[in-house]
């Protein structure tokens, strides 16, 4: 957790809105991640978490009852997580 929330402060771009980043649960950095991040971001994340616990995460997010994710990555993650997890 101590490392992805290193690489999660070292990323303004992916909270620019959050003043206290210290408090953010991991679903919502990944949840970041996914919506504000890049290829090189997940990959960073995929590699700190792993990739069943980032599955676990995608799952609880996107089986919201509201989900703040675009349609295109929701379809694409749950794709990939198919395949790779």
């Amino acid at each position: 957790m101590k490392q992805f929330q290193k690489l999660f402060n070292s990323k303004p771009y992916l909270t620019w809105y959050i003043k206290n980043k210290e408090k953010i649960s991991e679903k919502s950095m990944f949840e970041h991640v996914l919506n504000y991040g890049n290829w090189e971001d997940f990959l960073k994340t995929e590699n700190i978490l792993g990739i069943n616990k980032l599955k676990r995460l995608f799952d609880q997010i996107s089986n919201q009852r509201r989900v703040n994710l675009r349609k295109q990555t929701v379809n694409y993650f749950k794709n990939y997580f198919d395949k790779y997890a």
